[in-house]
């Protein structure tokens, strides 16, 4: 009997340092399980002489429903306990920093168009902007571009209803928007995404192009020449030498391919340039005998190419690893 109260003392201590769920049930299971210390004492019954098994198998009852309310009791402890840790660890505290989240890179072509256009602005260009469905007069024609011309093959880009409107294969239509509203001087540039039907690892069907515009009185190739060296200058840094190749384009004449001399690396075509074509200038009622400008345009996609590496333009538009590979060096 004196083993029975021992047992007691026993459970009482090791419930009063349990503090989990866990513990509580490897208590339960050593004291009341089928191997535990109360269910052994149960089981010795059988063994004791006939005169002795009603006072212990009564007191062994009784040390089992002790057991079971003391149990029982610790339960209600242990549960109250385990729900204030979850209301803690579900506490929200308000002026507790918040997570830091990633911060992202400017994307390379975004950036080079933005440091293009603030290049140009400070030497007085205006932005302007123009739809990017266009018409087909405006995208060929006013441009001195007519159906049967063959650089229109080189342009070939996507229409949206029959022959009439097509997604712009150049941001050139927008000079010439801008010379049908305004009266020289004019001094514009236009960003913008263009479209062509070009898929490979130097042509994308849509890029970002940027064109500039000066119409004034006596402009000449000297003007359109310091242009170019001052843009080469701010965007690629330092005195950029540049050369300017004779080339064809319907809008201009005389025209030019221009390309930026890097030290180690050799010249590098980044544009086309040139007069602005008489044609041109009659299809907007300018009087080219008065009149006369500079355009040129390039594409920030490649600029970013040779800026930073970029061995396929294809990876400036695929998912997020490729996007990784190209800005983790800016």
């Amino acid at each position: 009997m004196e083993d029975l109260s021992g047992i007691v003392d026993e459970l009482r201590e090791t419930l009063n340092s349990c503090n989990s769920l866990q513990e509580l049930n490897e208590i339960r299971a050593r004291f009341l399980g089928k191997k535990g210390k109360i269910t052994s004492l149960m089981k010795r019954i059988s063994s004791l002489p006939p005169q002795e098994r009603p006072a212990f198998g009564k007191r062994v009852n009784e040390l089992k429903a002790t057991a079971e309310s003391l149990i029982q009791q610790a339960q209600q402890r242990v549960n109250k306990l385990e729900a204030e840790r979850k209301l803690l660890e579900r506490a929200v505290d308000p002026t507790f920093p918040g997570p830091k989240r990633p911060v992202g890179s400017e994307h390379p072509s975004l950036k080079v168009i933005r440091e293009i256009l603030e290049a140009l602005v400070s030497m007085g260009f205006e932005v302007v902007e123009g739809p990017e469905v266009e018409t087909v007069y405006y995208n060929f024609e006013a441009l001195n571009t007519p159906a049967w011309h063959p650089s229109r093959d080189m342009q070939d880009t996507f229409y949206v209803r029959g022959e009439e409107l097509l997604l712009r294969s150049h941001t050139s239509p927008v000079q010439v928007r801008v010379m049908e509203k305004r009266t020289p001087p004019i001094m514009v540039v236009s960003p913008g995404r263009v479209y062509r039907r070009d898929y490979d690892a130097t042509h994308l069907p849509m890029f970002h192009q940027i064109e500039g515009l000066y119409v004034d009185r006596h402009v000449s190739v000297a003007h359109l020449k310091w242009t170019l060296m001052e843009l080469a200058s701010r965007v690629f840094g330092e005195k950029k030498r540049i050369r300017m190749r004779p080339s064809f384009f319907p809008f201009t004449e005389p025209s030019f391919e221009v390309d930026v001399w890097f030290e180690g690396k050799g010249w590098f075509e980044i544009l086309g340039s040139g007069m602005v074509h008489p044609n041109v200038l009659k299809n907007v009622g300018c009087d080219p005998e008065e009149w006369s400008g500079f355009a040129f345009g390039l594409g920030p996609d490649r600029v970013a190419m040779i800026r930073y590496g970029i061995g396929d333009i294809r990876s400036l538009v695929r998912n997020e690893s490729s996007i990784y590979q190209v800005t983790k060096h800016l």
